[in-house]
């Protein structure tokens, strides 16, 4: 059991013996936020909002959850309820500025950043928010300057050394981005997010064992989508380990098992198709039709190769079945 769980096991004997404490619903919900369970999060920051709706402390870290829920309406709520609260606190302007870049208006979100750091120099939300706004503006000067910043205030936030990491590597600058990122994994040593950033970096030095480490890292960390499992299946078939990229594959299309056919992604697609073609060598020609069956609906290139690869399966099982019926004819 992980720390933030054991924290939120305490909390919750807290909580029994004082139900009305905003002080421990509002931790809750911040725990939430750290695991993300963003669903959860938000439930507790809503309870917390009924309780005290004037309450303005955390309420910066609510509008990141409902960011990146993309819950516009609620976000849009929010902010007009921290402004008629108070206008001139720092929560309040980054609970504004990220309504603004939720909408794509980067300009007006860094204006909103601005504010909060001229009510408070140490707001960290605001530098990192502020951050991430840069580099969506491509402007990774001022971005490195606002992680930078960031790391000031608190050495421990893993987002700032994040962003510092995800700014080298837009700048190609891999050996730099490298190292911000394993400051950033070093403090979230269970967020896949991290070893799948170092691996990438790794990966776009060539330095594939390495790469592969790092993915299978993700993968022990609840990678829910599966991206360190489909980059590690890539690895493992470029280096011709078939039976490494097998499992790989195999565990990713169980992954997205409940996915229906007609909104099946590229990449399930891709591992369908793999995994088919497996089966089919092997002779295991139950399981590859199986594969090849969720891509009949499939809209991509994909469905043309299940069905013609379900062809030859058939002619292989019935051999009968494959010829012409002008031929049977004759016969």
């Amino acid at each position: 059991m992980c720390i933030r769980d054991r924290a939120l096991e305490t909390l919750a004997r807290v909580e029994a013996i004082a139900p009305a404490s905003t002080f421990v619903v509002a931790h809750e919900a911040l725990a939430h936020y750290a695991r993300r369970d963003f669903d959860r999060a938000q439930e507790r920051f809503e309870a917390l909002r009924a309780a005290d709706p004037y309450r303005l402390e955390q309420l910066d870290i609510y509008s990141n959850v409902l960011y990146v829920k993309e819950a516009r309406a609620e976000l849009s709520r929010l902010a007009h309820a921290a402004t008629r609260a108070e206008k001139y606190r720092p929560e309040t302007c980054c609970v504004v500025g990220n309504y603004y870049s939720l909408k794509a208006q980067h300009e007006r979100a860094v204006l909103y950043f601005q504010r909060a750091l001229k009510l408070d120099r140490g707001c960290l939300s605001a530098w990192t928010l502020m951050g991430h706004e840069y580099i969506e503006m491509k402007n990774t000067a001022a971005a490195i300057e606002a992680y930078r910043r960031a790391v000031d205030v608190n050495a421990r936030d893993y987002r700032a050394w994040y962003g510092l990491g995800q700014t080298y590597e837009i700048l190609n600058m891999y050996f730099y981005a490298l190292y911000y990122y394993r400051k950033a994994a070093v403090l979230r040593p269970r967020d896949a997010r991290m070893w799948i950033a170092i691996a990438q970096c790794y990966e776009k030095l060539n330095r594939d064992e390495d790469a592969i480490k790092g993915y299978e890292r993700a993968a022990q960390h609840d990678d829910q989508e599966g991206h360190a499992l489909l980059k590690l299946a890539r690895l493992h078939r470029g280096r011709a380990s078939h039976d490494e990229a097998f499992a790989c594959y195999s565990h990713y299309a169980r992954l997205h098992n409940d996915t229906d056919a007609a909104d099946l992604g590229d990449a399930t697609a891709e591992a369908l198709l793999y995994l088919a073609t497996a089966h089919k060598k092997s002779e295991r020609y139950d399981e590859a039709q199986t594969c090849l069956g969720k891509l009949l609906d499939y809209p991509g290139p994909e469905k043309l190769e299940a069905q013609a690869m379900l062809r030859e399966i058939r002619a292989l099982v019935d051999p009968a079945s494959s010829v012409p019926a002008d031929v049977m004819g004759d016969l």
